[in-house]
């Protein structure tokens, strides 16, 4: 059953080049699309032992999923949930780190037609109430975790509307067990048709984005949502059908979406699920060798502190694709993992917002510091700030575009109850992210850094990244944050706030020499005039480094 799913949706699949691929890839999104029964109950129908998901822990368990078990494990779930009163249009709150259940919940809200709020289990009291009370959530789905059981128990006092809680693997006095609610419910579960049912422009997810300033905005994508991502599988991760792919990431952020759900059970393959209960590089080395993954996916920290590991000691050839995505990605480390694995790495780029927006598609060779090429569908593209398209070499804000022509499936459609935010953002044609790019005359593009983090000093623009990515290229360097500090003469000058590798101790030596590197690596005048060494960074529940407050912290107030 070859690329099922993907026939149906898709008109074409495979391309001779990028720009056959760029001119003539189209997807095909129904009046009324909907995940659960679409995608996940048509693989159990068409082959009901095809493996949907693999899921192991830190403890040894290990459980395999068909397509057919996770239909109908989701239809007792949709069937609890419609008798706790959950509906089309309600909206359930899911608390659950990487438990398989994550899936089966998912899917079941989009059978009922309800909505869908993946959170992290980082929030505190005072997130889970702003979120509970932003978007009317009704019920929490929790796994059994002391520290979120207890945030989410606090904010009850605080959120009205929510009604329900539901935990998992566990028992709690006054919440209701996710096994017990639907160990007594039918394994059938009937699609709701006429007022009950959803169309494609119905909303089926809200992702709070963590913000690096200000209250999260929860993002709103409808049912055809999954059908943008997949770009992101198909073409970006390139997984395979019936294959192991692995995204590392927790079921709370938008990365799930893009690289543990809905692509890739769109094309068929297998989602390998790790729940580990931290990360432990060594640990996640040995799960791809053990598994034999075939396709990868993690953001570029967990690549830096992989690399300090002995990755070589490690049999990672039955991985053909490597890819990341959640930051850019620094040069160095893409050197350093094809010195070490013989693969390069694929990186992708894109937010909350959207599916992937850039990325090194197959038909496009890797090249270390860039983010690749721009997505079909999406028309992006690097406008300056009279909205005019700016030429090879120079600086825009990366744009989504012809948003009146054609909307494309996949990127969000507006803000929860926030009409302005909304028309702000995409009530027009274009959809500016306020991501600064630039692009070489091969057309790939560079990441700058956000348009409030491009330093201005000297009559100088200096992107944050590249010195950054200069920055990790020395050995000493694990991870770092550059951001502008305040000068009596210049006005501004570079900081480099910079989190040491093992073995290496802070000195006026080492500032030097890191300054001389960076003097050697890009233009001098870009070189860090104060180097701060650090043992951690500020950063959003996402893991995004918030230079706003290293800059607000050394009087820099934008």
């Amino acid at each position: 059953m070859t690329d099922h799913i993907l026939k149906q949706y898709c008109p074409r699949i495979e391309f001779d080049s990028y720009e056959d691929f760029l001119e003539h890839f189209r997807i095909n999104v129904p009046e009324a699309f909907n995940f659960g029964f679409d995608v996940v109950d048509e693989w159990a129908r068409v082959e009901p032992e095809k493996r949907a998901l693999l899921w192991v822990d830190d403890t040894g368990e290990e459980r395999s999923f068909t397509f057919a078990d996770i239909s109908a494990l989701s239809n007792k779930a949709a069937n609890g949930f419609r008798r706790m009163g959950i509906g089309k249009g309600d909206v359930v709150m899911a608390i659950l780190r990487r438990r398989w259940e994550y899936w089966v919940v998912a899917v079941a809200l989009a059978k009922l037609g309800a909505i869908i709020i993946p959170a992290s289990l980082q929030l505190t009291t005072k997130d889970v109430a702003y979120r509970a009370n932003s978007a009317q959530v009704k019920a929490i789905v929790c796994v059994d975790d002391p520290y979120v059981i207890s945030q989410v128990e606090g904010a009850l006092p605080q959120a009205p509307t929510l009604k329900d809680l539901v935990i998992v693997a566990g028992q709690r006095e006054g919440w209701t067990s996710f096994s017990a609610m639907i160990e007594p419910e039918s394994t059938t579960f009937v699609r709701p048709t006429g007022d009950a049912g959803v169309t494609s422009k119905d909303i089926m997810l809200i992702y709070f984005t963590s913000g690096t300033t200000g209250n999260a905005k929860a993002v709103e994508h409808a049912f055809s949502h999954p059908l943008g991502h997949i770009i992101t599988a198909k073409y970006w991760q390139q997984v395979q059908e019936d294959q192991l792919h692995m995204s590392v990431t927790d079921s709370g952020w938008a990365k799930f979406g893009w690289g543990k759900i809905y692509g890739q059970w769109i094309c068929g393959a297998t989602i390998f699920a790790y729940d580990m209960e931290k990360f432990v590089p060594a640990k996640l080395l040995q799960k791809i060798q053990d598994y034999k993954l075939t396709t990868f996916c993690a953001p570029p920290t967990m690549y830096r502190f992989m690399l300090q590991e002995d990755v070589a000691a490690y049999d990672l050839s039955s991985v053909q694709n490597f890819a990341t995505a959640g930051e850019p990605l620094n040069a160095e480390v893409t050197i350093q993992w094809e010195r070490l694995t013989g693969k390069k790495i694929r990186e992708g780029f894109g937010q909350t917002e959207g599916p992937v927006l850039l990325a090194t598609f197959p038909w496009i060779e890797p090249r270390p510091g860039s983010m690749g090429k721009p997505s079909p569908l999406l028309n992006v593209k690097l406008l300056d700030d009279d909205g005019v398209e700016v030429p090879d070499g120079e600086e825009g804000a990366i744009c989504v575009t012809g948003l009146e022509e054609s909307y494309p499936p996949g990127l969000f459609v507006g803000y929860y109850n926030n009409p302005e935010a909304t028309q702000a953002a995409v009530g027009g044609d274009v959809y500016n992210l306020h991501d600064m790019a630039w692009r070489d005359s091969d057309g790939y593009c560079f990441f700058v850094g956000r348009n409030d983090d491009v330093i201005k000093c000297s009559g100088y623009r200096i992107g944050p990244f590249e010195v950054e990515s200069a920055l990790i290229e020395h050995p000493a360097v694990v991870e770092c944050a550059v951001t502008a500090a305040p000068d009596p003469i210049r006005g501004k000058v570079v900081k480099a706030s910079v989190i040491l590798a093992a073995g290496y101790e802070p000195s006026d030596e080492l500032v030097k020499e890191l300054q001389d590197h960076v003097k050697h690596t890009t233009a001098p005048y870009k070189y860090p005039r104060i180097v701060e060494f650090v043992d951690d960074l500020p950063k959003t529940i996402g893991g995004k480094i918030k230079r706003k407050q290293i800059r607000n912290e050394d009087g820099i107030h934008d």
